[in-house]
């Protein structure tokens, strides 16, 4: 039911500071878990952090204190805030979104967005 499309990476120093967005598009992005992964080369793809349709937030641990995501209903966009980056920090970020009914997770209907390049690097 939405489609996302994710903004914001770049180049940026060790030290230095990104703000992605993720723009929603279709229907109820209030409704939606809003969440970043990223995925580096040759690694996995993982979880970074969640925001709930509540506000709830999560993140993983590699990056709590440095990020920040927050969304904003009014705009159907949800952000990540980094500071304080790191060359690990290095990957594709990509937006994910999905609803929770009945206190479910619907992930069979969960959205992705295509992804942002962020390369920290001096």
């Amino acid at each position: 039911q939405v489609q996302l499309v994710e903004s914001g990476g770049g180049l940026v120093q060790p030290g230095g500071s990104l703000r992605l967005s993720c723009a929603a598009s279709g229907t109820a992005f209030s409704d939606y878990t809003m969440a970043w992964y990223r995925q580096a080369s040759g690694k996995q793809r993982e979880f970074v952090a969640r925001i709930t349709s509540g506000g709830n937030t999560n993140y993983v641990d590699s990056v709590y204190g440095r990020f920040t995501i927050s969304r904003d209903n009014a705009a159907n966009t949800v952000y990540l805030q980094m500071n304080s980056l790191k060359p690990e920090d290095t990957a594709v970020y990509y937006c994910n979104a999905y609803r929770v009914v009945y206190g479910i997770p619907r992930t069979v209907d969960q959205q992705w967005g295509q992804g942002t390049q962020v390369t920290v690097s001096s």
